[in-house]
Order: C-alpha cells, then structure tokens, then sequence
C-alpha cells in the first residue's frame, strides 16, 4: 500500500520543447493583457491576476503530464491558446467595473474560447493525435471555464449563489469519488453530455450581456441547472450500474 501510494504522487515532467511552448503560451498572455492595457481598456492588476490563473492551469497540465509524450501536438495547441482566453477572463472577475463597461469585448473573448472548444477535437481527429490526456484537458478546462463564468454572474449581480451549483458539479463529483471511487471511472463519449455542456457556456455568456436582464436570466440559468442536473444523473446511474461488485 505505501508502495502505491508512492506512485500516485509520482508524476512525469514535459520535455524541454513542451515546456517552451508552454512559456510563450504565457508570453502571449502578457501580451494581450498589455494590448488591453495600453487601449486604457484595464488596469495593471490584470497582469498578475492572469499571470496566476494561467499558472494554475499549466500546473495542472504538468501534473497530468502523461510519460513517453514528448510533444504538446496542435491539438493540445489549440486548448492551450483556450487556456490563455480562459486565464485572461479569470483576471477580470475583481474587475466588475472594467465587464460592464466592455461587456462587447468580455463576451466575443468567451465566444472565441467556446469555439477554440470545438475546434481542437476537430484538430485532433484531422491530424490524428487523439489522446486521453488532451480529452481530460479538454473536460478540466471546460469546467473552470464554467465555474468562472458562473463567478462572473455573481460579482456581476446578475444571479444568486445558486448559480454556484452549476460551477460546482463537476467538482463535487471529483469529491465525492474520494468516498466512493467508482464515481471516478472512465465515462464513454456522450454527445448528450457534449451538447449540455455548451449549452452552459453558451447560456452563461449570454446572460453577462447587459440586456438581458431578470427575470429572463433567472430562467434561463434554472433550465440551465436542470439540464446539468439530469446529465449528471444520468451518467451517475450509468457509473453505478458498471461499478466493481
């Protein structure tokens, strides 16, 4: 057992080539925080705030890291450059001031992260460089994004707490498998789930916009919650029928 648990905390450094392209993913962060900076569109907060969220999220992709990958690959390319839209929009939750002043461009940045979303499956089927790693990078990076939007809601008064729950899900299912482990197993690709998923994304983003006010927006983020509700019941049902007797 201590043997074992050894090697879960074992994990396998990228090569030196991944961990350069994982810099300029940052360099290119800064950048367009500097641009932001320099239209007088933002403050000087933002560098650091998007500077530790894009941290964050490559820690987790170095941990995740599987051995023997020697290359990031263009698919993996693409999420990181979602990455990057999704840690500059993270900077911006302090800022509620700064989101209703440029809502426009707050929300053509989250559409660009929704279709770069679709657009790194689509890459990796072209270029044939499917991995488990870049699907689980894929589904970490969608559910940060929608806990972030679901913050952004809140700072922004336009929801209640509730709307938390949304965020919340899919970590409290990762929790949940610390006590019953067969909640952590390995669901089959589910165009159902796929298609809920950007219909969260596409709902939070819409409801940032300033005309769309309550009680509209409340509606929208309830049928929201069901969705996810029902999704998430399904696939628990169907984790548990396949669970180890």
């Amino acid at each position: 057992m201590r043997e074992q648990r050894i090697a879960i905390r074992q994990f396998t450094w990228p090569a030196s080539g991944v961990c350069r392209e994982l810099l300029v993913g940052f360099v290119g962060l800064m950048l367009l925080a500097f641009v932001l900076r320099v239209m007088d569109m933002a403050p000087v907060s933002l560098y650091p705030g998007a500077g530790g969220a894009y941290l964050v999220l490559v820690g987790v992709m170095i941990y995740g890291w599987p051995a023997g990958q020697q290359r990031l690959g263009w698919a993996n390319r693409v999420t990181l450059g979602r990455a990057v839209l999704i840690a500059l929009l993270t900077a911006m939750l302090p800022l509620p001031a700064f989101i209703n002043e440029h809502h426009l461009l707050v929300f053509a940045m989250a559409l660009m992260a929704l279709a770069l979303d679709g657009v790194d499956g689509l890459v990796a089927r072209r270029t044939h460089t499917e991995s488990r790693f870049g699907a689980r990078l894929d589904m970490e990076l969608d559910a940060f994004f929608i806990l972030m939007l679901c913050l952004m809601l809140v700072i922004q008064a336009k929801a209640g707490m509730w709307i938390m729950a949304i965020g919340a899900m899919r970590y409290l299912l990762i929790a949940a498998a610390w006590r019953w482990p067969w909640l952590g197993s390995e669901l089959p690709v589910s165009y159902r789930r796929k298609t809920i998923c950007v219909w969260q994304v596409s709902t939070l983003m819409t409801c940032l916009l300033p005309w769309v006010a309550t009680p509209w927006s409340n509606l929208l983020l309830a049928l929201s919650l069901l969705l996810l509700l029902i999704s998430f019941a399904v696939d628990i049902t169907d984790l548990y029928r396949r669970r180890p007797r």
